[in-house]
């Protein structure tokens, strides 16, 4: 083959993969956004039901719980879902792959997880149903089985994107997290399916998550966002911890009607008494926005006991069936984080900090601490602010929050595996 030939062979190559790359982005967007607007429409349908009997959410997780553990025994080939361990794994062994039916597994046990009160977000649950597209349009035509790892990132990089609108977030989530290669045709493709996604998302499904009002900072306020990221990496630690625990718990029940009914029994009295508990908890984030200092202060004990309730629902949910993982919790842990350490700080010191501001700046440091990926967790909460004023103490925070987890316990949910003798069968 002369050069001119090859260089042909090889443009045409490229080209193909950025063309996979970008349609990855697209129907990974629509899965994202779809699956987005459809959780949030009938979480706040049931929520609504809820506050008119209470009593109801003794009856919501079961529902839900059991109807995931139907469609896994039934319809997806009786396999749990291990989360983003599936996606490393791919990744990481050649000999691994993502099948066709993740996507719509994850799809609709991510949904059915969230609308019926489980304590976690779709988030996770999109990345994998997103990086199985990757994963099957690597399989689609046979020179690009050996992209496959770009267009498993491109997915899920797009999936991250069209959740958070934060295309920042989703492209250093693929590397942060999944693979450290710095290939220019690796680079290209994630970014186009970045982009693409971020174009579908901005024009057709674009919705303010939080509505933040974040217009300054003091700089003597410094020494307490170090605070804040100390002690975001202790609860960064505790949650991860705690999923741990529960996987391997609900794991060493072989009876899987003692597991389905005592994941639901615990997550709905943990609801009952917390509905800021039920689901993506993202309503309970907009409801501390409104809370004013006098009101926060009287209410500081229930703030803490949400603070240390969250994890253990989070994990009571995962490890009894559910699915999801940790980007909603962390982001959920953060903002009740930020609130009591500002109300506390300026109850008994008087130090006037703006409780916003260690709102935004605690759900990144929680996010960093528990996935390891600072600056994933900066781009992503900036973009969720839809403002970059908290840039430089959502920085400090973040990276002392994920040096002291990883000092404390230098694993994740995604990356920690259980000794022989304690992996769930």
């Amino acid at each position: 083959m002369d050069q001119k030939s090859y260089h042909v062979k090889k443009s045409k190559r490229v080209i193909g993969v950025l063309v996979a790359a970008a349609l990855t982005g697209v129907f990974s967007a629509l899965i994202a956004d779809t699956l987005k607007v459809i959780t949030e429409h009938y979480e706040e349908s049931l929520l609504e039901k809820i506050h008119e009997n209470p009593y109801l959410i003794f009856v919501l997780p079961l529902i839900g719980i059991t109807t995931i553990h139907m469609l896994r025994r039934f319809l997806f080939r009786n396999k749990a879902n291990k989360g983003i361990k599936e996606v490393l794994d791919t990744i990481n062994k050649n000999g691994n792959t993502l099948p066709a039916y993740k996507v719509p597994s994850h799809y609709f046990n991510g949904f059915l997880t969230v609308i019926f009160g489980g304590s976690t977000g779709i988030e996770v649950s999109t990345v994998v149903a997103t990086a199985s597209v990757g994963a099957l349009s690597s399989r689609k035509v046979n020179y690009l089985k050996k992209y496959r790892t770009d267009l498993v990132c491109s997915g899920l990089a797009a999936g991250v994107t069209a959740l958070f609108n934060a295309p920042v977030a989703g492209f250093l989530f693929a590397f942060e997290v999944f693979t450290k290669r710095k290939s220019k045709l690796h680079t290209a493709s994630v970014i186009t399916a970045v982009l693409v996604s971020y174009i579908l998302t901005r024009y057709f499904f674009f919705k303010q998550i939080f509505n933040f009002n974040v217009s300054v900072w003091n700089s003597y306020a410094l020494p307490y966002f170090v605070l804040l990221g100390i002690i975001a990496g202790f609860n960064a630690v505790y949650l991860t911890k705690s999923v741990l625990f529960f996987k391997r718990f609900f794991g060493s029940l072989n009876n899987d009607l003692t597991k389905i009914l005592a994941g639901s029994l615990l997550i709905s009295t943990l609801v009952f008494f917390f509905p800021s508990l039920y689901g993506e908890g993202y309503a309970g984030i907009n409801h501390l926005i409104k809370l004013t200092p006098e009101t926060a202060m009287a209410t500081i004990l229930s703030l803490l006991l949400i603070l240390i309730f969250k994890p253990l629902a989070t994990s009571i949910t995962l490890g009894a069936g559910g699915d999801g993982g940790v980007f909603a919790p962390s982001l959920f842990i953060g903002a009740f984080l930020g609130l009591i350490v500002c109300t506390v700080l300026n109850h008994f010191f008087g130090l006037n900090l703006i409780a916003v501001n260690f709102m935004v700046i605690g759900m990144a440091a929680v996010l960093s601490g528990s996935i390891h990926a600072p600056f994933t967790a900066i781009f992503l909460v900036c973009a969720i602010a839809d403002n970059y004023m908290l840039f430089v103490p959502i920085l400090i925070a973040s990276l002392v929050s994920k040096l002291v987890a990883h000092f404390l316990f230098p694993y994740t949910v995604y990356t920690y595996k259980a000794p022989a003798l304690e992996k769930v069968h």
